[in-house]
């Protein structure tokens, strides 16, 4: 006798659209007073807060282009996605409120894997106190997508932007810099490996607390995040405030194990920790009198913070290493 076939769905084109959305509900944290209408209607309702200001942001992860799921588990596929418009955020000063959640996926695409980026996504969600109040699903012809809106709110006093740097502010990046990529190179050449620098790429920590901190004690002239890498971010926030930096390669904090890591294998680790993404890091510039502001963010227990360069008058971006001064370049490029 044959065995009675398995009612256990394998893939996604085993579920009906509805039933994809009710295992993404299951996962999701209960739904807050302000959400009027939420998941299951033709759109979602909200309340908005109180004398803030909404701050929005869009990010997509594309298969084969942000992620490879021959060494990204599901669970850091599902986290990545939403850490990247989290870390926009606070960039921003705000406070994440709510997401909106757009999947395209592949019909092969197992069930399981499907699940899987729900948690990791829903864990850093419940983490930042965020909701996913609706979204799409569609199939996907290609490769697996994922895409984020996300909103957050501030006072209008604390938004923080990449305009607003002038010449004699200081810079300063919080955290270390370098570990998602000795991570990402890691896992590329070994896809069972695990590490700090492995950790640091597959899950990045987006710099929320930070954001509002900095925002609240309006210490900054302009900030930007570093999903792009530290290059990028310094590009962005010189050419947005019509300023040069120079960049002290001593004061850098490069993480020890990514600096072990390029140092082991030949590479650049000073290179490589300006030029490579994920770290999800914020950079941000200070007038000199109010440094004195930021201690409260040692107060309050967040990450680190370092001084590693200052703003200058003429409109290059160079890297000081003792006396030579040398271009910083612009770092990743999406279309190239």
């Amino acid at each position: 006798m044959k065995p009675a076939p398995s009612t256990t769905p394998s893939s996604v084109v085993d579920l009906s659209e509805r039933e994809l959305v009710a295992r993404i509900q299951s996962r999701l944290a209960p739904s807050p007073d302000w959400l009027v209408v939420g998941i299951g209607d033709d759109a979602a309702v909200l309340e908005p807060e109180r004398n803030k200001l909404e701050v929005i942001t869009v990010d997509a992860l594309v298969e084969g282009v942000h992620f490879d799921r021959r060494f990204t588990p599901p669970a850091a596929i599902g986290h990545r996605a939403l850490a990247v418009n989290l870390s926009d955020l606070a960039a921003m000063g705000a406070e994440p409120r709510w997401a909106l959640l757009s999947l395209a996926l592949p019909p092969a695409l197992p069930c399981a894997d499907f699940d899987g980026m729900i948690d990791g996504l829903a864990a850093l969600a419940r983490r930042h106190r965020v909701h996913v109040v609706g979204g799409n699903l569609t199939r996907s012809p290609g490769p697996l997508m994922l895409d984020i809106t996300a909103a957050g709110s501030v006072k209008r006093r604390q938004v923080l932007q990449r305009g607003g740097a002038r010449p004699g502010d200081l810079v300063f990046v919080t955290g270390a810099i370098g570990a998602a990529a000795a991570g990402l190179q890691l896992l590329s050449s070994d896809p069972s490996a695990s590490d700090s620098c492995v950790s640091r790429y597959l899950q990045p920590e987006p710099r929320v607390r930070e954001g509002l901190l900095i925002g609240r004690n309006r210490a900054a002239t302009a900030c930007m995040d570093l999903s792009d890498g530290l290059a990028d971010g310094l590009h962005r926030i010189a050419e947005a405030s019509g300023v040069g930096m120079t960049i002290d390669a001593d004061l850098l904090p490069l993480d020890q194990a990514a600096r072990a890591w390029f140092d082991a294998h030949g590479g650049d680790a000073i290179g490589h920790a300006l030029t490579g993404g994920d770290d999800y890091e914020l950079v941000f510039t200070a007038r000199p009198n109010r440094v004195g502001r930021l201690k409260a963010l040692r107060l309050h227990g967040s990450v680190p913070f370092t001084k590693i360069g200052v703003c200058t008058e003429t409109r290059n971006v160079t890297l000081r290493n003792g006396n030579v001064d040398a271009p910083i370049s612009h770092g990743y490029k999406h279309f190239h």
